[in-house]
């Protein structure tokens, strides 16, 4: 079995991959989850009867969202561009024949009547598949990372770089802020202080969860990597205070303008770190004397997750407001589309006139990489939903769970509600914090009973689906049986 000091050894030092890579990673989730939407729509065209058994659903949702992306980021990793033109064009394939399968009307007809259609408006489910995807990716990462089939580029970079699990960190706090009370316009009830309060009291479970782990990791002797947050500091204090601080500026500034103040504060932590020694303290003071010191990672990071978290809820007060006409959400796609190819001119300018991406000081480049990217990643999903959403509409089946569902085309909600109760994504929607939590507590369990470092590449692929499996498994006799577990 491999010492803490070696596993600490194999993920440090490392300077992540290239943005392209990054990028191109994002494509991969939504084509296996248009896969798993058009297989149902062909199984429907050929008379089969829906739904399935739940374990069959179990094992079709885990086969097609949930296996691809474990074997993309380990045995897979290097062909990954091959892998992704593989599924693109068995969708294509499968779409065409879903496409001449329809009763009536020609290829432009078709499309006119679609665009000018209506969907239900109470619901935004690409957000919601966005968010189940950087919960399931992030799950994955945190194991796999300790396997040496996982590839040295993805991890956590040490002090600048982009590594795909650099963006994984961001893009939690991001989809955490899409539905936030404020950006879904929830009104404020009683004075704003007591709003503020009530969401410092809220975070509770966060707090507690913070300090679980630290006692957990010190007592087990468990390997960290302290350059990554500190000596006692991890991701659910900063969860606890990106969110009470959220609250605090909502209370005080209008949601229209979240957007002003992530510049603000991204600009200003930037120019901080310019003109102070912070810094040099961040990077290169290595004494870790007093609280302050030894947390200065975590603490500091801090400020750069508040503008992500900010620019997160102008996207989801954006996506949030109320649209029915399919051409509205086009536009919609379009705006995404054109904001991220923005904000990656904008981080190339960052990169070359201020620094690299430093997920370390959650630095302006880091803050502006993670939002370019998550809005590329919510234009793909996005995408793979209207595309989805025509499926339904030309193939006269609607009940595809996670998804659009077109109005014209509305089934019982007893059949959707059957549908739902028999979704992955809806299983890990309901209880996103237990997810997280249980696929942490796995994690630690695994690397208590496997040698990870040691592990030959079958072993470690093997490990990571059945670890992925059980996870799904957990969740998903949880969300059949209707069980909702809240913190607070």
């Amino acid at each position: 079995m491999a010492s803490p000091d070696e596993k600490v050894a194999f993920v440090s030092n490392l300077n992540g991959t290239t943005l392209m890579e990054v990028s191109l990673g994002s494509f991969l989730a939504p084509l296996c989850f248009l896969s798993r939407g058009l297989f149902l729509i062909v199984f429907h065209l050929g008379k089969g009867v829906l739904p399935f058994s739940w374990p069959a659903h179990l094992l079709l949702d885990f086969t097609a969202l949930i296996m691809p992306l474990v074997l993309s980021c380990t045995a897979l990793s290097d062909i990954l561009h091959f892998v992704i033109m593989g599924i693109a064009a068995v969708d294509f394939a499968v779409l065409y024949l879903v496409y001449k399968n329809r009763k009536q009307g020609s290829l432009s007809s078709t499309i006119d009547r679609f665009v000018q259609g209506r969907v239900e408006s109470n619901q935004v489910p690409f957000v919601t598949v966005f968010r189940v995807l950087v919960n399931v990716k992030t799950a994955i990462s945190i194991l796999a990372v300790d396997f040496s089939v996982f590839p040295r580029r993805y991890a956590k970079t040490e002090t600048y770089g982009t590594g795909v699990m650099d963006f994984g960190v961001g893009a939690y706090v991001m989809a955490n802020a899409l539905v936030c009370p404020e950006a879904r316009g929830k009104d404020v009830q009683g004075s704003k202080i007591s709003h503020v309060l009530k969401q410092f009291i809220s975070v509770w479970p966060l707090v507690l969860l913070g300090f679980v782990r630290l006692a957990s990791v010190k007592s087990s002797g468990y390997h960290e990597h302290v350059t990554e947050y500190g000596v006692h500091w991890n991701f659910f204090f900063t969860l606890a205070i990106v969110r009470v601080v959220a609250s605090a500026l909502l209370a005080l500034f209008p949601v229209n303008s979240s957007w002003i103040l992530a510049l603000l504060i991204g600009g200003t932590y930037q120019v901080i770190l310019e003109t102070t020694g912070l810094k040099s303290f961040l990077i290169h003071n290595n004494e870790r004397a007093g609280f302050l010191q030894e947390n200065k990672e975590g603490i500091f990071s801090v400020v750069g997750y508040i503008a992500i978290y900010m620019a997160g809820v102008q996207a989801g007060h954006y996506l949030m407001q109320s649209r029915t006409l399919v051409r509205d959400w086009i536009k919609v796609i379009r705006n995404l589309l054109l904001t991220s190819f923005g904000l990656f001119f904008a981080l190339y300018v960052c990169q070359r006139c201020i620094e690299p991406v430093s997920r370390r000081m959650a630095n302006l480049s880091f803050c502006v990489w993670t939002v370019a990217q998550a809005t590329f990643f919510l234009t793909c999903i996005s995408f793979a939903d209207l595309v989805l959403l025509f499926s339904k509409v030309v193939s006269n089946f609607s009940l595809v769970s996670a998804s659009w569902y077109p109005n014209q085309n509305k089934k019982s909600d007893k059949m959707r509600n059957n549908m739902d109760a028999l979704c992955l994504v809806q299983s890990v929607n309901r209880n996103q914090l237990l997810y997280f939590l249980l696929a942490n507590i796995m994690t630690g369990l695994t690397n208590v009973f496997v040698d990870t470092l040691n592990s030959s590449d079958v072993l470690g692929v093997s490990v990571l689906l059945l670890y992925m499996f059980m996870n799904s498994l957990v969740i998903f006799i949880l969300h059949i049986n209707k069980i909702t577990i809240k913190f607070w």
